[in-house]
């Protein structure tokens, strides 16, 4: 037998597919050995075989039945809500490869397959990228111009949004107010008026009955089409790169449904985002187009680097930040991150930003959302508010966190539940009444923010400009108390909105936050600087005269600071925030806030968002930032407990009776094969659903396999088969032989590390090379949750 890669002196698990593992193995049939190669789907298949040429179910001197593993449907899958088994996928393609790689010299058609194996990846994650820049481009697109018809139309050409209706008729430009002649407000459209009492209640009626529209129609859709397609999907797409199995999460009604609704939500006004959403489409693309290649879509592990890299492009599309894109899914999303996929990640993200740049959906010449050009220096006395605005953003973080979990696991285990439509509808409805009479949340929160970090006299709208550096200026009490405002309704409304069956992202709200705290900030103190321009800490770049203080470049750090304290994200967060600005000489800044936001985060609540996401829901994700620092045995976890009975298959003394039974009564995903209940020394391990699958074939397409048929994982029976009794089932294809396992006294410490690192769905615990037991993964949560002090039963999957 050959020995695996990975695995040292072990034998290759004997749950690979046939088609690999037989390469080069013979069977010994009385005095020679002999293989025939028989052609299948995926290429040449050696089975060894002792009759007919041309069977591939054959049966030897003993009438034992025998079955290469390709020919039954479904094995090596997995069932929904299952954990993948890394080490079985990862060498089943290792056994893959090597075996194109020796057919490779054969012939050039052998050679061309070869080729096409080893760049299947690179034409992959070329065609996600390439795919997502197309379908973000259109997102964008499209939630532009819906958001704009809540407050008029361009008659001429109705299909423009108000900045596109302007350009279209050769003016300009267009400030926020939308004076532009050729963009009809819907008042102006009904009484031909822009201004007063009566023009402003029309306009208001049609911004509530249009946000009340969109959002019944995302809600809609999602509850009929694709329940999956609702929030952000980041903690989904987390738990899935883990290693998890969950069915039509990333399937084509999800992506087709997320595409849609984000555009509605968005145009709804709700306080929600459209860039984590973007994740999710972009995984979704990944998952789909990985079918293309089989290498990718019949091995769960090996997909999981393609949905690495559409992470990568979901980030770089929806920020046009590409690097970014990269550095968030290899911090934020990926568990497994080898090197070739940071490669490939670095790729499919650059080809997504170049389509999204070619289609040019912001109508600019950035690509990122929120380009500002600030010509000022920072002063290094600023550090200090900068790292305070990082202490208030891990605060802010904090709260909405705690709330929004609160109202989150309200919603699941009340009556509200029952009814989703009904309370986006009624969040949607309160949101926009109140948001319509203040101009900071009246605009989407990306004009907004675009407006928090623009320099005054680049814009000079809705208030937040219209004062002068007096002491004494009214406008300065205006501005801030308008943005004080703004700053509880969108912190309250997000808090209810998140988590809504709307898909909705964070990325965009927690930027808006961050924002308005940073601007209020930053106006405090440019008004600090005109007050007091010759005290010491302002006294060698203020006393000019010259305004030293740019209150865009605060909100920029508030942004930054509060999305950091949210997601718990660091280097990713500030690589985005300067690519999404363009703004690389404030990297410090940055750094200095986001760092400080982390640390109050951690401090106050050691979970992020998505994470507590993950732990509500229940999803079986180990973190991999975490410590495990308790000093228990694999004793103290397996199941089941010292001198309880274990669940076991025989590997020659079970009927397939016996076998049946054990299924039935049990629920186990897997079962241990010993050499017998007496001596319980191991010799495999079997996966629950390939032992079904095989015993159900085998009825199905093969006589004489009877309910006393003895169900075998050896080569032969230990015992000679009495006269006339049916032919035993041979099932050896089906059984790792190299299960991993650890002794009853391994540190659960390094169990932990085990299942983080190698991606382990179990390992059996022996001793002396007798089994006592199994730890899953679904146990060492419980056992961590446990020792936490929560409740054990909240994994819920397994």
């Amino acid at each position: 037998m050959e020995k695996h890669p990975l695995k040292g002196n072990a034998s290759i698990p004997m749950n690979t597919p046939a088609s690999y593992q037989a390469v080069g193995n013979k069977v010994s049939n009385g005095e020679q050995n002999r293989t025939t190669s028989l052609s299948s789907d995926e290429g040449m298949i050696d089975i060894a075989t002792t009759g007919n040429m041309d069977e591939r179910i054959i049966q030897d001197e003993i009438g034992t039945v025998q079955y290469s593993t390709d020919e039954i449907p479904g094995i090596g899958q997995y069932d929904d809500f299952h954990t993948i088994d890394w080490q079985r996928d990862i060498a089943r393609d290792r056994m893959r490869h090597r075996y194109i790689v020796k057919k490779r010299s054969n012939s050039i058609l052998d050679l061309v397959r070869g080729a096409h194996d080893a760049w299947s990846g690179w034409l992959c994650v070329l065609l996600v990228g390439l795919v997502t820049g197309m379908v973000a481009g259109i997102i964008d697109i499209g939630a532009s111009w819906m958001s704009d018809l809540k407050y008029g139309l361009c008659p001429q050409a109705f299909w423009l949004n108000q900045e596109q209706c302007c350009w279209s008729f050769n003016e300009t430009s267009v400030d926020d107010k939308g004076n532009c002649s050729q963009w009809m407000m819907w008042s102006e459209l009904i009484t031909n008026s822009r201004t007063g009492v009566g023009a402003y209640i029309i306009s208001y009626m049609f911004f509530i009955a249009w946000a009340l529209l969109f959002a019944s129609l995302a809600a809609g859709l999602v509850r009929m089409f694709a329940p999956y397609a609702c929030g952000s999907g980041i903690p989904e797409i987390k738990t899935i790169l883990s290693g998890f199995i969950i069915r039509g999460y990333l399937g084509k009604w999800t992506l087709i449904i997320k595409s849609v609704g984000i555009m509605l939500s968005v145009s709804a006004g709700l306080s929600l985002g459209k860039e984590g959403p973007m994740v999710h489409i972009a995984s979704c693309i990944g998952n789909i187009l990985s079918y293309l290649f089989p290498k990718y879509g019949r091995n769960e592990a090996k997909k999981r680097e393609i949905l690495s890299a559409a992470a990568a492009a979901g980030v770089s599309v929806a920020f046009g930040a590409p690097i970014g894109g990269v550095l968030f899914s290899l911090e934020e999303v990926s568990y497994y991150f080898p090197l070739k996929t940071l490669w490939r990640s670095f790729f499919c993200a650059l080809v997504a930003a170049f389509v999204l740049r070619s289609i040019n959906p912001f109508g600019n010449e950035h690509s990122v959302l929120f380009y500002v050009e600030y010509n000022k220096p920072w002063v290094f006395i600023e550090l200090v508010p900068f790292v305070g605005l990082g202490i208030i953003g891990g605060a802010i973080a904090t709260v909405f966190i705690k709330a929004n979990i609160w109202w989150c696991r309200y919603r699941k285990t009340s009556r509200l539940g029952q009814y989703p439509v009904t309370e986006v509808l009624v969040v949607t409805a309160i949101t926009a009444v109140i948001a319509y009479p203040n101009p900071f949340t009246r605009m989407s929160t990306s004009q907004l923010i675009y407006l928090l970090f623009s320099q005054c006299g680049v814009s000079a709208a809705d208030g937040l400009c219209n004062y002068d550096n007096s002491p004494d200026d009214p406008g300065v009490y205006t501005a801030v108390w308008l943005l004080v405002l703004a700053l509880l309704f969108k912190l309250i409304t997000t808090i209810f909105t998140f988590g809504m069956k709307v898909p909705c992202g964070l990325f965009i709200p927690s930027l808006c936050l961050g924002g308005i705290v940073g601007r209020i900030v930053g106006i405090g103190m440019q008004q600090l600087a005109v007050a007091y321009p010759h005290i010491f800490i302002f006294a060698t770049e203020c006393a000019s005269g010259e305004d030293c203080i740019t209150p865009g470049l605060y909100a920029m750090v508030g942004a930054a600071a509060v999305l950091g304290g949210v997601t718990r994200m660091t280097v990713s967060l500030v690589v985005i925030m300067f690519e999404l600005t363009g703004g690389v000489r404030y990297i410090v800044p940055l750094m200095a806030a986001a760092m400080a936001s982390k640390w109050v985060g951690d401090a106050l609540g050691k979970q992020g968002i998505y994470d507590a996401h993950i732990n509500l829901n229940g999803y079986p994700f180990l973190d991999s930032k975490e410590e495990f620092a308790h000093t228990s045995l694999a004793a103290d976890v397996m199941q089941p407990k010292r001198n309880e009975p274990l669940s076991v298959l025989t590997q020659d003394s079970m009927t397939v009776e016996d076998v049946t039974q054990l299924l039935k009564e049990t629920e186990h995903n897997g079962f241990p094969v010993v050499v017998s209940r007496e001596s319980q020394y191991l010799v495999g391990f079997v996966l629950r659903r390939d032992l079904s699958l095989a015993i159900e074939n085998a009825r199905r397409t093969v006589e004489g396999v009877q309910t006393d048929s003895l169900v075998l994982f050896s080569s032969n029976p230990s015992q000679p088969l009495g006269p006339g009794s049916s032919p035993p089932l041979k099932l050896k294809k089906i059984l790792d032989m190299a299960p991993i396992t650890i002794t009853d006294q391994t540190p659960m410490e390094t169990v932990v590390d085990m299942f983080r690192k190698l991606g382990l769905r179990q390992t059996l615990v022996t001793h002396h090379g007798r089994l006592l037991g199994v730890i899953t993964k679904k146990d060492v949560l419980r056992y961590i949750k446990q020792i936490d002090n929560e409740d054990p039963n909240s994994v819920l999957f397994n």
